[in-house]
């Protein structure tokens, strides 16, 4: 989001506390009856709902690990692409050589394209391929685009699901998770009829595989996109049910191993680094920020903090872990990553209350950024976080920053483009607005940017506007 994700916050609430969203009770007494009969009714409600709150874990699978030599083709990203959530590093922060955009109020857009249906989900670039995903309510279709890099002209439409539509937060969408490519497929992850499933596609278009990942019972949708790692595209699954990280297999979609997670329903995406000298996936949520073992999905240590629910994806300022979120607490965690097993007491480096609880947060030139749900620009020392900066921006933010050289663009939930200087006075250098809402975060690839809003997929170059 990302992404742009659910939103569990303080004014929603989850289904079983909020008015709007409040279940009924279906044992509740519609016409006067005796007291016996309410004690009845009431110890009948009580006794059908204790088994969903005590569901059974997800069954754990546990396989040989797969080297990536064990997959008959590697991953090979082409120059110029954004291949996966959050970029080639995963952090948002632009790699390629940096051109001057010349930001204005009036942005130079290249082409822009009519997306058919709603997604959150930010736009992934292979090569001469820009691919996004929508769903489509009226139709009940869940899709793969694709679309030409230099003209906007569309190249295929591959549906993915048909029907199996599950309840979500209305700031959520049926296509929040980004998809990943690993140069040769294209990997979505859905929430179909109770259940995650991930597909490959090729980019032809034509579908390679499709698995069932794991159950998955919705409280406000789902939002984690998928990660690539070696012989494996890993999946996570914290739900109201039972909450689960897989890998599979990018060959075949086999399951190489799933480890169970607790029902807390999160919608974040893990973060997978090479920190503190080893191969990390960090993930949030469940009241935890937890690394795993990207091998073989054992755990390798957990703090306790910063939230029972985050919708965002971890970051990392050299060995310290940076996670946030938002519900019901706030808080900013930096965790070093040395650790083993609990290192709740003598990992955690510092830690901060504000709500950073959707956008991700972005960490450059040795400080923590993020302009947050509530448009707060925030601004941390990533070693001690020291907190540099709190300075009101305005609106309401779901997307990340991204970092273009010297300068953090991220959209409002209203569709205006915003472009700051990537210190922590925050100085807006330009604003600009397209048609559509904002809540997915833009990517840059092949020196362009590309930008998703709720209606229209965007690509903008450098230089000035034509008359």
């Amino acid at each position: 989001m990302r992404l742009g994700c659910p939103c569990h916050d303080e004014n929603s609430g989850n289904l079983f506390r909020s008015g709007k969203l409040q279940r009924r009770d279906p044992f509740q007494e519609t016409r006067p009856g005796s007291h016996t009969m309410r004690i009845v009714c009431g110890l009948l409600a009580i006794l059908v709902l204790l088994p969903g709150c005590r569901q059974e874990p997800v069954e754990e699978i546990h396989a040989p690990v797969a080297n990536e030599a064990d997959v008959p083709y590697p991953i090979e990203i082409p120059p110029g692409s954004w291949p996966w959530w959050r970029g080639a590093e995963r952090n948002n922060v632009v790699t390629e050589e940096v051109v001057d955009f010349q930001w204005s109020s009036q942005p130079n857009v290249a082409w822009s394209a009519k997306i058919q249906g709603l997604g959150h989900s930010s736009p992934i670039v292979v090569g001469d391929k820009v691919l996004v995903t929508t769903a489509d309510e009226k139709q009940e279709t869940k899709s793969l685009l694709c679309y030409e890099t230099a003209t906007g002209k569309p190249l295929w439409t591959r549906a993915i699901h048909q029907g199996g539509f599950m309840r979500t937060h209305q700031k959520n969408s049926q296509a929040s998770a980004t998809p990943a490519s690993d140069g040769k497929h294209v990997f979505t992850a859905f929430m179909v009829k109770d259940s995650l499933y991930v597909t490959a596609v090729d980019l032809a278009g034509q579908i390679v595989w499709q698995k069932e990942a794991g159950p998955f019972h919705s409280q406000h949708g789902y939002g984690s996109s998928p990660v690539i790692y070696g012989s494996v595209v890993i999946v996570l699954a914290d739900s109201a049910g039972p909450g689960f990280l897989a890998a599979l297999r990018r060959d075949t979609g086999e399951i190489v191993w799933r480890v169970s997670r607790d029902n807390e329903p999160s919608y974040g995406t893990p973060f997978l680094t090479k920190i503190a000298g080893t191969p990390q996936i960090l993930v949030g949520g469940t009241g935890h920020t937890i690394s795993y073992n990207p091998d073989d999905g054992e755990e390798i240590w957990r703090a306790k903090g910063p939230a029972v629910t985050t919708a965002n994806t971890p970051n990392a300022a050299g060995d310290i872990v940076i996670s946030s979120g938002g519900y019901p607490q706030n808080g900013v965690l930096g965790v070093l990553a040395d650790g083993k097993g609990d290192v709740t007491s003598s990992k955690i480096a510092w830690e901060a209350r504000e709500r950073i609880y959707v956008p991700s947060p972005l960490v450059a030139n040795g400080k923590v950024f993020a302009v947050n749900d509530e448009g707060i620009g925030l601004c941390y020392d990533a070693v001690s976080g020291e907190r540099l900066a709190r300075k009101r921006i305005g609106g309401k933010f779901s997307a990340s920053l991204t970092l273009y050289g010297e300068q953090m663009l991220t959209p409002d939930e209203q569709g205006t483009m915003h472009v700051f200087n990537a210190n922590e006075e925050f100085g807006e250098i330009a604003s600009f607005r397209l048609e559509g809402d904002g809540f997915a975060s833009p990517v840059f690839a092949g020196g362009k940017l590309f930008w998703r809003t709720s209606t229209h997929l965007y690509c903008l170059a450098p230089g000035t506007p034509s008359p």
